[in-house]
């Protein structure tokens, strides 16, 4: 097999991308992936939030309807896909489009995984053995596994990637941080976090990832934005609406230049990828993929 490369960018600065929200009607994806690429962003991050868009279906079109951007999903919740259907489906999308595809799990938001009966009394349990499988059978192997919550007797897939597929994980308390550092290819913050508990968070998984022998893996981080004529007011709502934080350091609303400033203290302090996440009431997705690409990185390069 090819290893896809998943690592800390050479360069020091953090890959750039945007977040199209699940909040956003699934129409509206065509231009925005279009404008991503276009505007030499790295990646596009896709949500899986129960009940609006399907995370895989939703990355399918959007790495047809683009050339070059890599499409990362995060996350698919474990409890809610047959093992079975996630590993065919993401073994597709790796051979269709090669080294373009992320994809990170995670246990799901358990009053969500109860409305559809997939509740599970551990959801640890689930996710380290769901991530221990997934990978034999994305390797190839045929497996048989019994578990508490998974079953799975002689699996092989037909058509395995023919790279090496990088799994990320998804965490946001310590101990599901500990164990995406520990087993992840790729940590997976989640969204409405204040600066110093981003760095709180890294911290975290650095020292998790030593306990375990490895180097700190890269992570990933969505960054509430707004940017023009009511910027501050809107991210402002945006934090609340998450109600993730207290602090003062969520998000940034500003210009070119306020945002590279952030991003620069968001890499400083272990981040390696930052996912630009609009404001649910943003308007012109496109444009903000171009300020990101256009504006913010230049000056992200010259720093």
């Amino acid at each position: 097999m090819v290893s896809q490369s998943l690592g800390i960018p050479s360069t020091g600065i953090p890959s750039l991308g945007i977040t199209f929200l699940p909040a956003f009607a699934p129409e509206r994806l065509r231009e925005v992936a279009r404008a991503a690429d276009s505007a030499g962003l790295d990646e596009l991050w896709l949500w899986e939030d129960c009940f609006r868009h399907g995370g895989l279906v939703t990355a399918s079109a959007a790495l047809a309807w683009t050339s070059r951007i890599t499409v990362g999903v995060g996350l698919l919740p474990v409890p809610l896909r047959n093992i079975g259907v996630a590993a065919m489906e993401l073994a597709s999308l790796h051979r269709l489009f090669p080294d373009r595809v992320l994809a990170g799990i995670g246990h799901g938001v358990q009053s969500w995984m109860g409305q559809v009966g997939a509740r599970v009394d551990s959801p640890m349990t689930l996710l380290s053995d769901y991530e221990l499988v997934l990978r034999d059978l994305l390797a190839g192997d045929e497996v048989t596994f019994d578990g508490a919550y998974l079953h799975v007797d002689a699996v092989k897939l037909e058509w395995p990637p023919t790279v090496n597929v990088p799994l990320l994980i998804g965490g946001e308390g310590p101990r599901s941080l500990g164990f995406a550092a520990r087993s992840g290819d790729g940590v997976l913050l989640t969204a409405g976090l204040g600066e110093a508990e981003i760095g709180a968070a890294c911290d975290l998984v650095r020292a998790e990832a030593a306990g375990a022998g490895k180097p700190m893996p890269p992570v990933v981080v969505p960054l509430i934005t707004a940017t023009g004529a009511g910027a501050a007011d809107r991210v402002a709502a945006e934090v609340a609406r998450w109600k993730k934080s207290d602090r003062d350091d969520v998000g940034v609303a500003g210009d070119a230049e306020e945002i590279a400033a952030t991003i620069l203290r968001l890499a400083a302090l272990g981040v390696t990828s930052v996912a630009v996440q609009p404001t649910e009431d943003e308007l012109d997705l496109p444009g903000l993929c171009r300020v990101v690409g256009e504006r913010v990185r230049p000056i992200l390069t010259e720093s």
